[in-house]
């Protein structure tokens, strides 16, 4: 073909994509070319407002989902100041700006962006996927009033997806499903799973046009709105058709769209009543003519009661259907003042607000994120924090976007905003503005408890503090040290200023050794907080090699009785204690242990007493007989306690403590450990490897499903073998497979394991 040709066939094609181009519909008028600036976000009234997460199992989309969102609404930017669409896997993405994120790939830190999306303002929360960060996910989902949860829609439900969703139920988080990857083959039973895996009752809302690489749009079974993307879209996605199905479109569109409206219109009727009499009645003949405002009303109150899930689909990376799913957490996400918080009728118009996340910025120092429940909030005033029970003054008061935030002059009830100059403020306080305040709130709340009492249905006021988060316990530690001594309070400092960020990062002083010990969620929590450590602050810390979080529980039930006799100074100490331990129902659960007293013991012991057996026995579950971890699923009676005129209450707690010991040796140790939940996804042809490595890690294969061409391995198995499994399974599977692993329970070790371990701990394998 000649230079010629080939320049006329050129000027052809861009020729028909002008011609059309104009023929193509942009339904979004608003959508300008210049980026919006985050001064310019509205600030409506509360109705408007919508405070949401994204979240997902690892990779299905959450990131990308979240750049569309801002790409569309207007706020993205590349560094040549054009508005451009971002992708995870170029690393320049908003909501991912650590450097640890964009180097692989993954959301670590949950990104707080604001934006509006006509006329309403969004609030939203980009979380993490992978399950050591799984608090990030915690703490955003407590403060948020709606959710979009994300799957591939070729792989459906997968192991991540049922813990966040989990999270979200704990919460009462109403949620909007977003099927993504439609442009996948075998996009078709994410549906099925979601109302069997995750027992929900899904309705799905639009229909795909095409599927795998011929998903070209979507049709909007609520308006019957066909919506299509051009295949070669000059304006990323931002240009497409929008109009309603046609008696000349395809017969077996048509066909779909009507069954598909049809089992929506039944679904919706059998959980909502008035939906069903308006659909029994006025429409009983013809199901088709319900009008599309009464449908999308009857959704909105499902979904906002939680009775069914909004299911839209589309692909976030191909730029089809992302504007739709703006339109849906508009339309069935809950506005702030539709969310029920008891402490909203206290606190009436006076300040009160929960900080869920500390970030520390170099320059800025710490940022508090704080969720507003009601009242306002304005810079260069006091706050008052109940749980410290002290007052700050807030310097400066921002709006969140990503790394990037703008000062504002206030910000009302129902938003999320970010306080500098909170020093003592740390994940889960309640800050309000005054202590008067506080006090006002807690005399409406006791006249409510007794005006209820008196008619028998008072609610139970335990504190006028919001609910914190729920931290879970570390599974993996490990020694770090500094380079030198002289960089020992570096290191100090910058542990304090990680562990205020990361609740879920502990750091403890092992009382033998004197090292300090750093404990995570898993390897790559703990790989992470390192790399932090060496970028962030400056410092080239070692660290030791990484053990396992073991439980131990005993085998038999023991009485025992012990008695402190000893004299300081000129002072005698006597305390003679007598309890009895047992095994708990289900160690294996998790069971935390349990303390309680003979009834003639807790009618007589004084609470100064009681106060200290209390700590004796807590002292004494820290550190079982065998290995010194904490006991778990212990259950004690404290059946007598005699305590002679004089003695110190440090003593009583001694020797509670040391009886403890004594019976906890006698019933016989038995160490737990933390066996993980794993899920792999594998082609056929690596299956039998993966499944002779797992054999040697002392694994239990559950289930082994088909996935279209691939495999997915259910198994347990004890997290003390799954150290390095990623690289070994990239290894036996060329690249080729996925994992990923959540804590299941913590299970009794086998004998010749245990004293393996044992040996192993004493230095003697």
């Amino acid at each position: 073909m000649h230079f010629g040709e080939t320049f006329s066939i050129l000027q052809e094609f861009v020729r028909h994509c002008r011609t059309s181009r104009l023929q193509w519909k942009r339904s979004y008028s608003f959508l300008k070319d210049e980026v919006k600036s985050i001064r310019t976000v509205v600030n409506p009234d509360i109705s408007k407002i919508r405070n949401i997460g994204i979240m997902a199992h690892i990779d299905a989309g959450k990131t990308t989902t979240t750049e569309r969102m801002l790409y569309y609404s207007g706020y993205t930017r590349t560094s040549l100041g054009w508005r451009s669409v971002t992708d995870v896997d170029d690393g320049d993405t908003v909501t991912d700006y650590m450097a640890q994120e964009r180097e692989r790939g993954i959301t670590i830190q949950s990104a707080a962006v604001t934006f509006d999306w006509k006329e309403h303002r969004i609030n939203l929360i980009d979380t993490p996927g992978h399950v050591d960060f799984t608090l990030e996910v915690e703490r955003s989902l407590r403060v948020l009033d709606g959710a979009v949860a994300v799957f591939d829609a070729s792989a459906g439900v997968e192991a991540q997806t049922m813990t966040v969703w989990r999270q979200a139920d704990k919460h009462k988080v109403p949620c909007v499903c977003f099927l993504n990857k439609m442009d996948k083959p075998g996009a078709s039973n994410s549906v099925e799973s979601i109302k069997s895996k995750l027992k929900a009752n899904p309705i799905v809302l639009q229909t795909p046009i095409g599927s795998g690489r011929g998903f070209i749009g979507l049709v909007d079974l609520i308006t019957k709105q066909r919506m299509t993307w051009p295949v070669y879209a000059i304006e990323d996605g931002r240009v497409f058709e929008s109009r309603v199905l046609e008696s000349t479109d395809d017969p077996q569109l048509l066909d779909e769209v009507s069954l598909a409206r049809g089992a929506l219109i039944e679904q919706v009727a059998d959980v909502d009543d008035d939906f069903a009499e308006l659909v029994l009645g006025e429409y009983a003949d013809h199901f088709d003519a319900v009008p599309a405002v009464k449908l999308r009303e009857a959704v909105r109150r499902v979904s906002l009661a939680r009775r069914a899930v909004p299911v839209l689909c589309g692909s976030s990376l191909k730029n089809k259907g992302v504007q739709p799913l703006l339109d849906a957490i508009t339309a069935y996400l809950p506005a702030p003042n539709e969310r029920n918080h008891d402490l909203r009728r206290w606190y009436k118009d006076d300040l009160c607000a929960l900080a869920f996340k500390v970030v520390h910025d170099k320059q800025r120092g710490p940022l508090v994120f704080l969720r507003i429940y009601s009242g306002s909030m304005k810079p260069q005033s006091a706050i008052y924090n109940i749980n410290r029970n002290g007052t700050e003054r807030m310097s400066r008061l921002l709006v969140p976007f990503a790394d990037q935030h703008v000062e504002i002059p206030s910000l009302s009830t129902g938003n999320i905003a970010l306080a500098v100059g909170l020093k003592q403020t740390v994940t889960g306080d309640t800050v309000v503005s005054s202590k008067a305040v506080a006090a006002a709130a807690a005399r409406r709340a006791q006249l409510e408890l007794e005006s209820g009492r008196e008619k028998g249905s008072g609610p139970e006021v335990s504190s006028l503090v919001l609910a914190g988060v729920e931290v879970p316990e570390p599974v993996f530690f490990c020694s770090i040290e500094p380079p030198t001594m002289a960089k020992q309070a570096d290191l100090e400092h910058a542990l304090n200023c990680l562990q205020r960020e990361d609740p879920s990062l502990k750091v403890k002083t092992d009382h033998d050794s004197g090292q300090t010990v750093l404990c995570g969620m898993g390897e790559l929590h703990i790989e992470i907080l390192h790399d932090r450590i060496r970028r962030e602050y400056n410092i080239e810390t070692h660290l030791g090699p990484l053990q396992v979080a073991y439980r131990e529980t005993i085998l038999q039930s023991v009485s025992t009785t012990d008695t402190l006799d000893r004299t300081l100074g000129e002072k005698r100490h006597v305390v003679t204690v007598e309890l009895a331990v047992s095994p708990g129902m289900e160690s294996s659960t998790g069971t935390s242990c349990q303390t309680t007293y003979a009834e003639e013991v807790e009618a007589q012991l004084p609470a100064d007493i009681r106060e200290a057996v209390n700590s004796g026995m807590q002292s004494a579950y820290l550190q079982g007989p065998l290995l010194g971890y904490p006991m778990q699923g212990v259950s004690t009676v404290i059946c007598s306690v005699a305590v002679e005129p004089g003695t110190s209450l440090a003593m009583v707690s001694a020797c509670v403590a040391r009886c403890m010991l004594k019976a906890l040796k006698q019933a016989g140790g038995q160490v737990l450990e933390p066996v993980m939940s794993l899920e792999v996804t594998v082609g056929e042809e690596y299956l039998s490897p993966v499944l002779g490595d797992l054999a040697q890690r002392r694994g239990s294969v559950c289930d082994i499903q088909s996935r279209h061409d691939h495999k997915v391995l259910l198994a347990t198995v004890p997290l003390a073998e799954t150290m390095g499994y990623s690289t070994v399974l990239r290894t036996l599977t060329s690249g080729n497979a996925t994992f990923s692993l959540e804590l299941s329970s913590y299970e009794p070790m086998k004998f010749q394991d245990q004293n393996a371990l044992l040996n192993k701990m004493a230095g003697l394998a």
